[in-house]
């Protein structure tokens, strides 16, 4: 299936998009990691457009997306689900599933919960909760927050290929395309990930946006959880209490990986696939 790129002004700045499937009615909503961009998505939605039509945005300041001019007030959650709910209105959805990797995920909770309740009809969670690991947290943002930069693409996968060594098992081929699509020159000539490093401010401005245990009490749909084995954000006690309560999700550890299975082999296709054929 091929894909194609698209741009749409949401909530006054301007969104990108990548869409798969676009012949099919029936819509999945696929959205990316706090430091990442839509193209991650890739290997999934491709999968998913044999049935689905696929919509896989990049974040405010991600990607291709505009960087925000005030990040402290638009870099929380509440502010890209008013984009999303901007990109589903624009784009005549009044139905769709919801796919989403980390923060794409807490992005699909609070408006599953809010202003697009009724309108998902099912969530997967890749690896995300109503409530975080401090001190993957604290990770996350030591490298999130500086990124480095390099003289080669070559050196910037290099790099990438230890931080995300949890994702679980990328070909070279894989590990290529995301720094190739996932990177931006400096006007020194260097590269660098392609997000606005001030995105990390969401958590000195908004400490509590992760914390959404309300918003999880208050779903009414079917969820899928996939918990790395070995994650070190989405703890297994916070696992267990999110099969127990709200809407009760089903959850499927997914061997050999932390945080985020990289949603690129065949066993995470059927589990999310099969997940979103059921209604």
């Amino acid at each position: 299936m091929s894909m194609t790129s698209n741009y749409l002004r949401c909530a006054g700045r301007e969104l990108h998009y990548v869409e798969w499937g676009a012949e099919h009615s029936e819509v999945v909503i696929a959205w990316h990691g706090l430091a990442r961009t839509s193209r991650d998505m890739d290997e999934i939605a491709a999968h998913l457009s044999r049935r689905w039509r696929v919509i896989c945005p990049d974040t405010l300041g991600r990607g291709l997306s505009e960087w925000s001019p005030v990040p402290g007030d638009e870099y929380c959650l509440s502010f890209y689900v008013e984009q999303a709910r901007a990109l589903v209105d624009q784009l005549g959805l009044t139905q769709f599933h919801w796919l989403g990797t980390s923060m794409g995920g807490a992005i699909g909770l609070r408006a599953a919960a809010g202003s697009l309740r009724g309108r998902i009809r099912r969530l997967v969670l890749n690896d995300i909760g109503p409530e975080l690991a401090t001190a993957a947290v604290q990770r996350i943002r030591a490298y999130a927050g500086q990124p480095p930069a390099f003289a080669t693409v070559t050196e910037l996968e290099a790099y990438l290929r230890t931080i995300y060594q949890p994702y679980g098992e990328l070909t070279d081929a894989q590990w290529r395309r995301m720094a190739e699509t996932s990177m931006r020159r400096l006007p020194d000539g260097r590269v660098t990930p392609h997000y606005d490093p001030a995105m990390v401010s969401q958590f000195e401005h908004h400490p509590d946006d992760y914390d959404q245990w309300a918003a999880w009490d208050a779903l009414d749909i079917p969820v899928l959880c996939l918990r790395g084995e070995d994650s070190d954000l989405l703890e297994s006690s916070v696992a267990q209490a999110m099969t127990q309560r709200g809407p009760r999700a089903v959850m499927v550890t997914v061997p050999g990986c932390g945080h985020a299975p990289a949603l690129n082999v065949a066993s995470h296709f059927a589990w999310v696939e099969g997940f979103l054929a059921g209604g």
